[in-house]
């Protein structure tokens, strides 16, 4: 597989915030997306997602089945966790690993599945607790487990590493090269440096830097 992006451009009401953009991700690669503030790396993510249209230019994912859209073949974890607070940790993952398995999305892990994704967040210990409970970096966790509750090829991350301890950062890192190594690719927005396999970076620069450039 491959995501190709050909001229793309983005803008959030009449403001342009990305023009003309292309690049491929190949299987197996890794982008850190950098860039100031404002400089559209979460736009990029978002549109990538599906949850942008763009103004110009097209996202597609060559190999793809065109059975199911982009979207579906696609992790996004943006800046908000996407948790339930009354739920558990156990609870609000084994929503996210329901609902990937909606029939709707290509194949993906079963509900056994929870017990190994709790161990690799190091959230064992907190299964049974609601989320309304948990400290910024334990909520953090919990919604970037989801990404292994099924297994789909594009990781969109947007700032994972927010609120985390430099161990739970590892934890990150290891598991974007673990998906990379087996064929995946990932996006990753950040202003940290992350501990990723030879990882390609795509510098973003706001649009009226571009054009007075």
């Amino acid at each position: 597989m491959k995501l190709v992006l050909e001229q793309l451009s983005v803008a959030r009401g009449a403001r342009p915030i990305i023009a003309g953009l292309s690049f491929t991700v190949a299987a197996g690669e890794a982008v850190l997306l950098t860039g100031p503030n404002g400089a559209g790396k979460t736009t990029l993510i978002r549109s990538i997602a599906g949850l942008l249209a763009p103004s110009e230019g097209r996202i597609r994912l060559e190999g793809a089945s065109e059975e199911f859209d982009l979207a579906q073949y696609c992790h996004y974890v943006g800046h908000i966790n996407a948790l339930k607070a009354s739920l558990t940790v156990a609870e609000n993952l084994q929503f996210w690993g329901d609902y990937y398995a909606d029939g709707q999305s290509p194949p993906r892990l079963g509900r056994a599945n929870l017990d190994r994704v709790l161990d690799r967040f190091n959230l064992d210990a907190l299964a049974d607790i609601a989320t309304a409970y948990l400290s910024a970096g334990q909520k953090r966790r919990v919604g970037l487990a989801r990404i292994l509750m099924a297994k789909r090829p594009v990781w969109l991350l947007d700032e994972p590493t927010v609120s985390l301890d430099s161990d739970s950062a590892g934890i990150i890192s290891g598991l974007i090269n673990e998906h990379t190594a087996d064929g995946g690719m990932a996006i990753v927005a950040t202003h940290l440096p992350l501990a990723l396999t030879s990882p390609r970076t795509l510098h973003l620069k706001p649009f009226h830097d571009m054009v007075t450039a």
